[in-house]
């Protein structure tokens, strides 16, 4: 489970974590690690400098600040060594970065792109375990999230990046149905302003890449979405 400061996540932050799948429990203060962490502990954490809404352009409070350092300082010292934090910083706040080397592990810009910020997460929790390869598999299809690269029944699948992201979004997490539009802002990014229909063009096109014996690992839920495989439960 990720902590995540401030304890007022803006919608999108939230959004993101949501969709993404990741499990995650507000932190408002340091005391919160110790009280507020799951039994499991804290796999990571997403600390956001200043707190407050990013699209305001504010540099945020500098008590908001400290609060922040503050928290992620105390997963450093309560928290197992392998748990990663990434820090969420505006453009105008990077010498917070400075001389706080010890206490994150990864920043990112914000507002967070969210390709990029999942991009950063998977690197960080790769990282903690060892720098092992990571590997989607479902059925005859795997995906190596390091090299970006997918195979099916051991054939190399030719894949632009958006086809590649795709796949490999549906394949995270196989069984679940997802609507057009939130494939269109998990994966094109909450400025994309494209229609639905360029979601059926790009699924269109895997499955045509996937093969004919394998087409129907993507399949369509009618009036919904799209899913990968079948519900894990059934």
């Amino acid at each position: 489970m990720y902590a995540v400061h401030p304890a007022a996540v803006s919608a999108e932050l939230a959004q993101f974590l949501d969709l993404g799948g990741y499990a995650w429990k507000p932190v408002a203060t340091t005391a919160d690690v110790t009280a507020g962490a799951p039994p499991e502990g804290w796999a990571g954490a997403i600390i956001r400098l200043g707190g407050g809404d990013p699209s305001s352009g504010g540099a945020g409070d500098g008590s908001g600040t400290d609060v922040a350092w503050a928290v992620a300082r105390a997963l450093r010292e309560h928290a197992a060594a392998t748990l990663v934090v990434l820090v969420l910083v505006r453009g105008n706040a990077l010498d917070e970065l400075t001389m706080r080397d010890e206490l994150f592990d990864d920043f990112c810009l914000d507002p967070f792109h969210p390709r990029e910020l999942e991009a950063r997460l998977a690197h960080l929790a790769a990282a903690s375990n060892g720098g092992s390869t990571e590997i989607i598999e479902y059925g005859p299809l795997r995906i190596n999230l390091d090299t970006y690269e997918a195979v099916v029944d051991e054939r190399p699948l030719d894949l632009t990046y958006m086809e590649y992201e795709l796949l490999r979004f549906l394949a995270s997490q196989p069984g679940r149905v997802f609507t057009r539009e939130a494939l269109l802002n998990q994966v094109w990014g909450y400025e994309y302003y494209g229609g639905a229909r360029t979601v059926d063009v790009h699924v269109r096109r895997l499955r045509a890449k996937l093969g004919e014996e394998n087409a129907d690992l993507i399949q369509t839920v009618r009036s919904v979405g799209y899913r990968l495989g079948t519900y894990r439960w059934r």
